[in-house]
């Protein structure tokens, strides 16, 4: 099945692509494509998670077919055919 993948802002620096269409298999975890597109643009691994933080919260709102993962099932949230991610950074303050 495809994925498209959108990066909004400094996101598409670290990326260096705006959208991409990734191929995978049926069913795969939101978390499942994070890793997968970590192995792939390793440089993406600190933009989507904050190592420091014990909760490993997120440095990107991400958004699957324009809803927010928090009112799907988060990481655990199975994409199917046709489905667009969107990662959009966010800034931690403290």
């Amino acid at each position: 099945m495809s994925l498209t993948i959108k990066f909004i802002g400094a996101l598409r620096q670290v990326s260096g692509k705006t959208q991409l269409t990734v191929g995978c298999q049926e069913g795969i975890s939101l978390k499942e494509l994070i890793r997968k597109l970590s192995q792939e643009m390793p440089e993406l691994e600190k933009a989507f998670s904050d190592q420091h933080l014990s909760d490993s919260r997120s440095n990107a709102l991400i958004l699957i077919n324009g809803r927010e993962i928090s009112v799907l099932n988060g990481f655990e949230t199975k994409l199917t055919k046709g489905d667009e991610i969107v990662f959009i950074p966010v800034v931690h303050g403290g």
